[in-house]
């Protein structure tokens, strides 16, 4: 390996300094050709050789170096392009736009007939036959079945889920505002639709996920809560030893960088750093002091000091003056792709919300969550509930296309489940119980990382505890 002095003194003998951040970039890559291109680019007016002179590095305006690899794309989410604040009529939009991208994903394997038309024209009584919308109500019935208000362009309806019917567990994970297909049977007066069968736009059976043609590696984290009093600090030090001599290329970590402040009632009380700044500052310390060859891609959470409301813009650039330069800022959620695999980042708050409407769901057993925002086709499908979401022209939750990794956080427990080719993993947190959990009775899986082959999506739980 090159050391820091053999890398000084190639360029002391061409009679050039060289910058602490080159020696330091060059150390790590390991590699004495690039020393040779370097020296063979660089004008002949140079005294000190910068990251400037280094091929395959790219700049701030402020002169700072970030990495340009054409192996890692922002496709969606990156840092300025989530909307400003919405009106009234947005929201118009905003659930037309979840029908219509939604719905054409269904269409697909069913012909839906326009609600109005099944009503008025009395031609589809008691024939089978298809339709599709958004869930407007669900409920259950006296006699255990479901009822759902599906509503379409042209109107409404009511849907009777019989639970002596096959697919009837399918009726029982229903949200409101959910996009699904039905078929079945128009009442005789026309006024309520019984349910065969139950479609959501889901993945298809035939999806065969991407992999990456050369090795890489990614590890993935989450829910760090830097300044809080149960932020573990010795684990976060294992897992920045262990990632200096770690086969990784790149790092993502889905939110909750900081505790933040107010985000709870009393939390001024659980702070070790009671300043937001503050708190920034001390974890892009910590950045910086992980590898700059690996790749940091960064998104926010509800803790984090930015709007509530999804999708969250990235963190401004006021409180990442000192996070590294190998560091990219993108907005909540985002899909990234590193080496033609496609990671879908989201934080998870929607995780609360479908805890609450499912039966049986459960903190401790988060895979189905993630399945069902993948059948779903939507990180957020419920409306109006604990995750704020702001309307735009564009639903920015749905989930196309289809990634091969939903990479998840917010509950604070490891998971990590495969559903039709498609990857889900929730990567836990770096905080251990808090009192809130105690309460709760959740039992949180701190201090583990994922590192994910890209090459065979093979994944392995790393325990810095």
């Amino acid at each position: 390996m090159l050391d820091t002095q053999t890398i000084v003194q190639r360029f002391l003998d061409t009679r050039l300094q060289v910058h602490p951040e080159v020696v330091r970039y060059l150390a790590e890559k390991d590699d004495p050709a690039l020393i040779d291109r370097i020296l063979a680019s660089v004008p002949d007016d140079t005294v000190v050789v910068s990251t400037r002179h280094i091929p395959g590095l790219s700049h701030d305006r402020d002169g700072s170096r970030f990495l340009t690899d054409p192996r890692c794309e922002v496709v969606r989410g990156r840092s300025g392009t989530s909307s400003g604040p919405c009106v009234v009529g947005d929201y118009v939009h905003y659930f037309r736009d979840r029908y219509t991208r939604l719905g054409s994903m269904i269409k697909s394997r069913i012909d839906p007939i326009p609600i109005e038309a099944l009503v008025k024209t009395g031609r589809y009584k008691q024939e089978l036959c298809s339709i599709s919308g958004l869930v407007v109500d669900v409920r259950g019935t006296t006699n255990g079945h479901r009822m759902a208000e599906i509503e379409d362009a042209t109107g409404t309806i009511p849907v009777l889920f019989n639970k002596d019917r096959p697919g009837f567990s399918d009726a029982e994970l229903l949200v409101p505002d959910e996009v699904v297909g039905v078929r079945g049977t128009l009442s005789g007066d026309g006024r309520l639709f019984f349910s065969d069968q139950l479609f959501r736009p889901d993945i298809p059976l035939s999806h065969s996920p991407f992999t990456s043609d050369e090795p890489g590696k990614a590890v993935l984290i989450s829910d760090v809560h830097v300044g809080s009093d149960t932020f573990l600090e010795e684990a976060w030090n294992r897992f920045a030893d262990w990632l200096d001599g770690a086969d990784a290329s790149y790092l993502l970590i889905a939110g909750d960088l900081v505790d933040g402040i107010g985000v709870y009632p009393g939390q001024e009380h659980e702070l070790t750093i009671p300043n937001i700044y503050e708190q920034y500052e001390v974890f892009g310390k910590m950045l910086s002091d992980l590898p700059s060859r690996i790749r940091i891609i960064v998104s926010p959470g509800n803790h984090d000091v930015v709007r509530s409301a999804e999708p969250q813009p990235a963190i401004p650039e006021e409180f990442t003056k000192k996070f590294p330069s190998n560091c990219e800022f993108v907005e909540n959620p985002a899909l990234v792709n590193l080496q033609g695999v496609r990671v879908q980042m989201y934080h998870g708050r929607s995780i609360d919300d479908l805890i609450s409407l499912i039966p049986g769901a459960s903190y401790e057993h988060a895979a189905p969550m993630l399945e069902g925002m993948l059948q779903r086709r939507h990180l957020a499908p419920t409306y109006g509930r604990r995750t704020p979401i702001a309307a735009a022209r564009e639903d920015g939750l749905i989930i196309d296309p289809i990634p091969e990794v939903l990479h998840t956080g917010h509950i604070h427990i490891m998971g990590i489940t495969e559903y039709r080719g498609t990857l889900s993993i929730n990567s836990g947190t770096w905080q251990s119980q808090t009192a809130f959990q105690k309460q709760m009775n959740i039992h949180p899986t701190p201090a583990k990382a994922v590192l994910l082959d890209l090459e065979n999506l093979q994944t392995k739980v790393l325990d810095f505890n």
